[in-house]
């Protein structure tokens, strides 16, 4: 008997709900029906007149080629479900989401010739109705409903999505109401308010700081009442906390409308009065932060958090990431969802800035996943003076949110509603399945880039219709007189009550003769204090008691006797043991563990992140050790005693922008954890040149932001070439001023113990970059003991023990690991008239010790500045800057280059050793260039 004899008998529903499984999860359907399908779909893609089953089972393979019969109603049933996966997958090319442009043509079409179907069919009853939801329903029916959902004002992107159980709960939510929102009256008077607010805000300022820049919202407006309905709505589904970032379009109006930030408060930043604090240098008035507690209208308090940003439009993307994730881990590390991560993006940005990628891919990564962020585009279709069709190759600016299978709803920022409606999906998706979601919010740019700005210059057209546009309220206002939900008049009303309380604020703003800046999350940073330079210099008290830890060190030198590892792990365990218990010389990777073990132990987390941290670049870290037959993770750091702090540490995506914006999102919301960032390579942290340079180095000065982030960057010229010598710390010394970081480069492990605990022993916090060494984890003179850990603290110079200051003629300061080489060359030519001395910290410089040591060694008639770098770069450029007798040193460095290292290991060398050659022996200048006869030259 055939196989598929039953077509003629079971219910065509059946089939419909079969073949609509198959459209969308090919593999979640039995083998045969899916070669049958398939054989059906071949048909269709073939454009055959007449889709005889004989075809479809051949092409599938299928029913051994005996004929076989499929009813007319069933094709078209199977006709009915394409036209229905058109829409759901190509619905969003056909929507009215343009408020002001004539929308692309795509093809081909949703019409119903496309997918074998004709007008003749549009009032035939079809099963496929059931699963939309609408149960038996005419084609006519249908496409309705479709077009309704798919459409209209929303366009829908889901049917990537991998997931059955995600697309069904979206199909499910769609099909509510075609899609469309169902507020009541009074719902519907709260947006028209939220929305009044937003364009009486601009127009005020408009008019009252004429031609000042300010960034307006104004053509998407119905930004507002959307964040408004998704912080409502979040709060009662159980939201605790919002972190928010995003540029300058339309920030000072969400601060004000929705973080209730006090109108006069921005006013005085416009009128641009003096800081109240000294030490401030501020910012302009739409890159600043804001804290604050709103009450929901259900009465519950929840903490508001908008991060400062800079220029470079989607950096504080990877920030808010690295503050929610902060916050959840802190207060709610059993429930993520409890801290909502919210950015706001521009269509140019989005599409043309890199970091959305990298932000975007660590959305589901263990050590950086927030659980879901709802991503808002303020889609203006125009990036400064450049169009849309010049930004970005792909369809939608959005196109990114596709990498992690992310859901995207393009709304028309002119209809209200349907942007709070889109909104609320975005959130009720994000509460449930916990990930991205992204909103492409289609309004416009009314006014050019600034208000100061002629955007008919370059978008004469545009901008024509533009002046004629109504905006978002009006059009709103208008629908709402149509239904009867409110009288003439009421907008009006609604303006003056909002603008005469702006008019209160102006006045009061006036009265005040400087501006105060509220500290950002100023919850999360008490008992902290501000400190200058000077103070960064106070010796801190980094010691340690010696039976805690030796306690320490036993709990991290003893591997769980019930698994089994590498034996390479069980001897390196065995060596740490060794050399704590046994031979007290503590190599560097002992001393940075110990370092995080007495953290911990005095209830401080570490949270550490970067390429390949767990093991480290150069095998020498070991903090995460894998059982070898599971590849259990076993991480001995959290097994020091009951009460300690939590240790985290986390291989990082290959990414260094993105990483380091997360980890100083992390250490800005989280000041007792010592939150490090290690680059792979030094030099690998160029990536991140921009994290470095608008907050790690200026935040403080900018926006009163402290923080505590820790640069871990491998330093030194070992013949490994360009991109693996330096890690360019000229660079990091030129952003140094006043009181803004440290910088150093230690040369022990004793040394590395106690900065990195000296981190957290203060009552302030600064960035603090430590150029870390490669050739001295192992070396076997780069070694302390347990008393220079217990007992010391933190040298910013290191003096020459072993010179006799009678005999002493050379005086050279160098840093890091050149000071071993200098060492090696001194024992070699058993030289006592040379004393090196190790300058650890570079920034701020310890000037006074220097000079200390400078007159102690009173007989020496050579002052030198050693250094492995190229006379441009490194620390010497810097010393000039800011030491006053840096103008007596002989320097001995690599004459200038472009390029930070030969690649030629031999070249390499050589270099190497002109310069030590020149230390010890002053005639041997080799910054004096050869001459080398050209062709042009002859």
């Amino acid at each position: 008997m055939d196989k598929f004899s039953f077509l003629n008998t079971a219910h065509t529903s059946f089939f419909a709900e079969l073949y609509d499984k198959y459209l969308q999860h090919p593999d979640s359907v039995e083998p045969s029906w899916r070669a049958f399908f398939q054989g059906f779909d071949f048909g269709v893609e073939s454009s055959l007149d007449e889709l005889d089953v004989q075809t479809i089972t051949d092409a599938a393979g299928i029913n051994n080629g005996q004929p076989l019969d499929m009813p007319r109603s069933l094709q078209k049933e199977f006709q009915v479900i394409r036209l229905i996966d058109g829409y759901r997958s190509r619905g969003h090319l056909f929507t009215k989401t343009n408020p002001v442009r004539e929308r692309r043509k795509y093809s081909p079409t949703l019409d119903i010739e496309n997918f074998g179907l004709s007008n003749e069919d549009l009032d035939t009853l079809f099963n496929a109705g059931e699963i939309l939801g609408l149960g038996p329903a005419t084609l006519r029916e249908i496409i309705v409903h479709l077009q309704k959902i798919y459409c209209d004002a929303i366009g829908v992107e889901y049917m990537y999505i991998r997931n059955p159980e995600r697309i069904e709960w979206i199909q499910n939510w769609l099909n509510i109401n075609d899609n469309h929102p169902k507020f009541d009256s009074a719902q519907k008077k709260h947006i028209l308010k939220k929305l009044n607010e937003a364009v009486s805000f601009e127009g005020f300022l408009h008019t009252k700081y004429v031609g000042q820049k300010r960034f307006s919202l104004e053509g998407n407006e119905s930004l507002i009442p959307a964040l408004d309905a998704v912080v409502e709505r979040a709060a009662r589904l159980g939201v605790e906390q919002f972190v928010m970032g995003m540029a300058h379009r339309g920030r000072l109006n969400v601060l004000t409308n929705i973080f209730g930030k006090a109108a006069k408060d921005i006013f005085s930043e416009f009128d641009g009065k003096d800081y109240e604090e000294e030490i401030f240098d501020g910012d302009v008035k739409y890159h600043l932060g804001w804290t604050s507690e709103r009450k929901t209208d259900n009465g519950k308090k929840i903490r508001m958090n908008i991060a400062p940003n800079p220029s470079h439009l989607e950096t504080v993307g990877a920030v808010v990431e690295g503050i929610t994730r902060a916050k959840q881990d802190a207060h709610y590390a059993d429930d993520f969802s409890k801290v909502l991560p919210i950015v706001v993006h521009g269509d140019a940005a989005i599409a043309g800035q890199g970091l959305v990628y990298e932000v975007v891919q660590m959305a589901d990564l263990d050590g950086y996943r927030t659980g879901g962020t709802i991503h808002i585009v303020v889609n203006n279709q125009i990036g400064f003076t450049t169009n849309y069709l010049d930004a970005r190759t792909s369809t939608y600016c959005t196109d990114v949110g596709k990498v992690t299978l992310s859901p995207v709803l393009h709304v028309n920022a002119d209809d209200a509603e349907a942007v709070v409606h889109a909104s609320l999906f975005a959130l009720e998706y994000r509460m449930r399945f916990k990930r991205d979601v992204f909103i492409d919010l289609l309004g416009y740019r009314k006014y050019g880039h600034n208000e100061g700005d002629e955007p008919r210059f370059t978008q004469p057209k545009l901008y024509k219709a533009i002046a004629k546009h109504k905006n978002p309220r009006d059009i709103y206002a208008e629908r709402l007189l149509a239904e009867g939900v409110i009288e003439k008049g009421y907008v009006k009303q609604l303006e003056e009550q909002y603008k005469a309380s702006l008019e209160e604020e102006l006045e009061d703003s006036r009265k005040e003769d400087k501006t105060i800046i509220t500290p950002f999350m100023a919850d999360e940073w008490k008992g902290f204090v501000n400190v200058r330079e000077w103070e960064m210099m106070d010796s801190v008290d980094t010691s340690f008691d010696k039976k805690k830890l030796t306690e320490i060190a036993k709990a991290i030198t003893e591997l769980p006797s019930d698994k089994k590892f590498l034996r390479k792990v069980e001897k390196l365990v065995k060596d740490r043991r060794n050399m704590f218990f046994e031979t007290n010389n503590l190599d560097w990777a002992m001393g940075e563990l110990l370092a995080y073990g007495t953290l911990l132990y005095e209830g401080f987390d570490v949270r550490m992140s970067g390429q390949d941290v767990e093991r480290g670049t150069f095998s020498h870290r070991h903090a995460v050790m894998k059982v070898e037959e599971s590849e259990e993770e076993v991480m001995l750091l959290n097994n020091i005693s009951k009460k300690q702090g939590r240790f985290q540490i986390y291989n990082s995506l290959l990414s260094e922008y993105g990483v380091v914006g997360f980890d100083y999102g992390y250490a800005m919301a989280s000041p007792n954890t010592l939150t490090i960032w290690e680059a792979q390579f030094g030099d690998f942290s160029n990536g991140a040149q921009i994290m470095i340079d608008q907050y790690i180095s200026a935040a403080e000065d900018k926006w009163k932001l402290q923080n505590g982030l820790v640069m871990l960057l491998p330093h030194g010229y070992e013949g490994q070439g360009a991109e693996h010598s330096s890690a360019r710390m000229e660079r990091y010394l030129q952003l140094c001023a006043r009181d803004n970081m440290y910088v150093a480069d230690v040369s022990t492990p004793a040394q590395i113990f106690h900065i990195l605990r000296r981190q957290m022993k203060v009552d302030f916090r600064k960035p603090l970059v430590i150029f870390t060494p490669k050739s001295l984890l192992r070396h076997p003179r780069a070694v302390s003991t347990i008393e220079d850990l217990a007992n010391g603290s933190f040298q910013e110079v290191l003096d020459d023990e072993s010179a006799d200051v009678k005999k002493v003629k050379s005086l050279v300061f160098c840093t890091g690991k050149f000071y071993y080489d200098l060492l090696v060359r001194r024992e070699e030519e058993g030289r006592d008239d040379v004393a090196l001395v190790r300058l650890e910290q570079l920034f701020p410089l310890p000037s006074e010790a220097m000079k200390k040591i400078i007159a102690k060694y009173k007989f020496a008639d050579d002052l030198v500045w050693a250094q492995e770098e190229p006379r441009n770069m490194g620390a010497w450029s810097h010393l000039m800057m800011h030491f006053s007798d840096a103008n007596k040193f002989r320097v001995a460095s690599r004459r200038f280059y472009a390029s930070p290292a030969a690649g030629s290991a031999v070249r390499s060398k050589m270099r190497h050793q002109q310069v030590i050659d020149y230390v010890f022996d002053r005639s041997k200048n080799n910054m004096t260039r050869p001459k080398v006869k050209t062709e042009k030259a002859k």
